[in-house]
């Protein structure tokens, strides 16, 4: 890893074309992302967070510009490269939770594993570890419906710890949950970054959370208007 960066976006442009009406989401971004950094992405509703997630996860690729994953450009990957590489480095939470209804909080937890073809006893096993992390060794086998919100949320987190990536975003993560419950999935994403050195990129319009990032990038009109330390 070149120089401990792990996501460096380099002129990154992102339009979106309705028609012959051009929309620029992102305008020219450089940023660069560090081993072990806490970064919060933050904006009012329309600055291009959402798109900026979704490049930063390359979950979407730039209309113009360079992404790098762990000094590999991104652009060069197939896609079927670029999900593979990217299952194994960065780890995902959304607002939404995005849990399969019909599983278990372990069989969630354990399912990027099977995608990734890992051995179902060593699955199992990591699953189990990640919820007891999460404090949630007694709801292995509860469904997302027998689960408040704040636990689905960290059966959530838990998942995308599973293949124990490099790198964690976190899309709004405390968007559906009120206030108490929200501050204990913070406290939960901040401990995996003071005790398991995640790499952890908060993306989120409430400034209260962003406090806890000990770095703040703040997006209007799609670019970056300001970097606060902390």
């Amino acid at each position: 890893m070149s120089d401990g960066i792990v996501l460096r976006l380099e002129n990154v442009w992102k339009v979106y074309r309705t028609g012959d009406v051009e929309f620029p989401a992102l305008k020219g971004i450089d940023l660069e992302i560090r081993e072990g950094d806490f970064i919060a992405i933050t904006g009012a509703s329309g600055s291009g967070k959402s798109t900026m997630m979704n490049i930063l996860g390359c979950l979407d690729r730039p209309s113009k510009g360079s992404v790098f994953l762990k000094s590999r450009d991104t652009s060069t990957l197939t896609e079927s490269d670029l999900a593979s590489f990217r299952g194994q480095t960065v780890g995902f939470i959304f607002q939404s939770y995005n849990l399969v209804p019909s599983l278990s909080a372990l069989e969630n937890v354990a399912l990027p594993l099977e995608f990734l073809e890992y051995d179902y006893e060593d699955a199992v096993a990591r699953a189990k570890k990640l919820l007891h992390l999460m404090e949630l060794g007694d709801k292995l086998n509860s469904r997302p419906s027998q689960l408040s919100g704040g636990q689905q949320q960290r059966v959530s987190i838990a998942r995308s710890l599973a293949a124990n990536p490099e790198v964690i975003l976190a899309d709004e993560p405390t968007g559906a949950l009120d206030s108490v419950t929200g501050k204990r999935v913070i406290a939960a994403l901040r401990r995996l970054w003071e005790e398991e050195g995640k790499t952890l990129v908060l993306i989120t319009h409430d400034p209260n959370l962003a406090a806890y990032a000990h770095t703040a990038v703040e997006l209007k009109d799609g670019k970056i208007t300001k970097v606060s330390k902390r």
